[in-house]
């Protein structure tokens, strides 16, 4: 007789203490996350902070006595609606861990209809809901009305198993490792879930107490949100270190350029040095000639190696504020532009002429990589003609690159909207080739006019310099090139850019 009237601790989970104790690591987990979405701006650490919250409030209910009840009582409606907070839970449950594991990725086509069924969910829910509200009179509206209980037993319950298992499905196929962190976690809970309903409805049927029913469910929700927590921290964990280790390619591919452009230094320096000592009187002219043309060759690659390193700075820094700002797919999309921009200009340095096609491939990721910097507000655009065989036309290598840096850099850096750049290449006589670089920037004296009020001014040599190109590579031609640069004025005669003219020899 006196073992027959003792009772299980276990099942009174309400009265003994387990509850409270649930719901205080709960209550602790949900302010932690959302502490962490304040501070990153995730909204996966919101999902979770949600989640847990909407369990507390599923569970407030039973909590009839002591501090929590003492500070909800001025607003006990609060606690009416527990179908409608467990429906919440498990909906913002399916939506955190489809971010979590980041299923669209994999299997875009079936997240895609979980999604929608989950909205179709919630729709269904909050129409049931809505009816209660309204038909039931505020007396007597309670979370366990009779029609919410119906929605939730024959309607919510089914369609949330049926979503379980598809979305499972999918989550045993990924191939990411942090799956586990939720199969484990939400297998326990949804096991213990219908554990746990059966036995409440076995209770409610004998007409006893249901509290037993809850305390698997409790220990259920512990477990899994311990697991949850894990699995955030191991997901923060492999962020940062993928970032630490994009960050450390970055600064062993600025080494290596660095170290590039010092070899390339060293050898035109030994070269110049070289042409030097092969003067003598009596082939003073020819040399002088030939002189002449590779000291601007060497000029040209002078200024490459000058460049370079400006260039590869400023286009590492843009990539490295993706890479920070977590935007890893934009950070791989222009690291492998840059990669392939970078073996272009060393390939072009080796050359002295290249073809067409290449030099407009080259100047359309020399755009794409400087665009970074202007969030991609410039328009850019090539235009060829039909009757052009770009494979076949040579042209002196990198010879767009500085009408297109000075169009950016003078022209469309100043402005603020609208900003188009556009490259257009045609056949002219057979004999010629015409390529027009045309930007609708603020024209050459306003930025003249700005250029004049900075106290540092640096001469830029890139158009001198492509001038002594042009000039070379036309002496292996008949005819001579021409370049001319006309301002562009809109109708009240106000600058609206500048357009460069080149027309190269091809015969």
């Amino acid at each position: 007789m006196i073992f027959s009237s003792i009772q299980n601790p276990l099942d009174y989970p309400h009265d003994n203490g387990i509850l409270t104790f649930t719901l205080g690591i709960l209550f602790v987990l949900s302010i932690y996350h959302l502490l962490l979405y304040l501070q990153h701006r995730d909204k996966l650490y919101l999902l979770y902070s949600s989640y847990t919250f909407t369990i507390i409030l599923a569970h407030l209910i039973f909590v009839d006595k002591g501090f929590i009840n003492d500070l909800l009582e001025p607003v006990e409606r609060i606690k009416r609606f527990r179908v409608f907070y467990t429906e919440a839970y498990y909906i913002i449950y399916f939506f955190f861990t489809m971010k979590f594991l980041d299923v669209r990725s994999e299997f875009p086509r079936w997240a895609d209809y979980c999604y929608k069924a989950i909205y179709l969910l919630i729709v269904i829910c909050a129409i049931f809901l809505i009816i209660s509200l309204v038909t039931i009179d505020s007396e007597e509206r309670s979370y366990d009305s009779q029609l919410i209980s119906i929605s939730y037993n024959f309607i919510f319950v089914p369609l949330m198993t049926l979503i379980s298992i598809v979305v499972y499905v999918l989550f045993f196929k990924l191939k990411n490792k942090l799956k586990y962190y939720i199969i484990i976690g939400g297998l326990t809970l949804s096991i213990c879930s219908y554990i746990s309903l059966y036995h409440y409805n076995q209770l409610l049927a004998r007409e006893e107490d249901v509290q037993a029913a809850y305390t698997l469910l409790y220990f259920a929700f512990i477990l899994e949100n311990i697991l949850f927590a894990l699995g955030l921290g191991h997901k923060q964990k492999i962020i940062l270190s993928e970032r630490n280790e994009s960050q450390e390619k970055l600064i062993l591919q600025l080494q290596e350029n660095e170290e590039l452009r010092e070899k390339i230094q060293t050898q035109l320096e030994a070269d110049v040095r070289d042409l030097s000592k092969q003067a003598e009187s009596e082939k003073i002219k020819s040399i002088k000639m030939q002189f002449d043309k590779e000291l601007a060759e060497l000029k040209v690659s002078a200024l490459r190696s000058q460049m370079n390193p400006h260039f590869i700075f400023n286009s590492l820094n843009s990539i490295k504020r993706y890479i920070i700002d977590s935007e890893k797919e934009n950070a791989v999309y222009y690291l492998n532009k840059f990669s392939k921009l970078i073996r272009l200009i060393l390939s072009s340095s080796r050359e002295d002429e290249v073809s067409l096609a290449d030099e407009l491939e080259t100047i359309e990721l020399y755009v794409n990589i400087e665009n970074i910097r202007f969030n991609n507000e410039i328009d850019f655009l090539i235009d060829i003609t039909e009757n052009i065989n770009l494979d076949t036309i040579k042209i002196p290598s990198l010879i767009l690159q500085p009408f297109i840096e000075n169009a950016i850099w003078h022209g469309l850096s100043l402005k603020k909207t609208n900003k188009k750049l556009k490259v257009k290449v045609e056949k002219e006589n057979k004999s010629f080739v015409k390529i027009d670089i045309i930007d609708n920037g603020i024209g050459r004296q306003r930025s003249a006019e700005i250029k004049s009020k900075k106290i540092h001014r640096q001469e830029s040599v890139g158009i001198k310099l492509t001038q002594e190109r042009l000039k070379n590579f036309s002496k292996n031609y008949k005819n001579a090139y021409s370049l001319s640069i006309i301002d562009l004025f809109d109708q009240d005669n106000e600058p609206s850019g500048t357009q460069i003219t080149l027309k190269l020899p091809t015969e």
